[in-house]
């Protein structure tokens, strides 16, 4: 399995004023689905944040999201270690398949590949 992309998410009540914010540091938006904004470096596109007001299916947002080649191989990993699993693995309408599970400190991480 390969890691892609690893972004942080950042839970916000004031998104309009952190794309602002994060704007003066050079990002741009790459994506917005209103609940979740993707920003991104136009010289280095993967360098990114994610502004999230909520997740549209998931009970909570994660704080991490991780984009992995292998997605199902990935579940089945942290399946067999044990790990909580906080929102199953699910095709989401957006085009990705994703999971979330939570680390050893807690922290949600969602772990994705996009659908082709």
């Amino acid at each position: 399995m390969t890691v892609r992309r690893v972004v942080p998410d950042l839970r916000t009540s004031a998104a309009e004023e952190n794309r602002g914010f994060y704007g003066l540091l050079g990002f741009e938006v790459v994506m917005d689905h209103g609940w979740i904004t993707t920003l991104a470096s136009p010289s280095f596109p993967a360098a990114q944040i994610s502004l999230m007001t909520h997740d549209l299916t998931a009970p909570v947002v994660p704080e991490l999201s991780v984009e992995v080649d292998d997605v199902d191989a990935a579940y089945a990993a942290v399946l067999a270690a044990g790990a909580e699993i906080v929102h199953p693995l699910t095709d989401e309408p957006w085009g990705v398949r994703r999971f979330f599970t939570r680390d050893p400190d807690g922290r949600v991480i969602n772990v994705l590949s996009h659908r082709s």
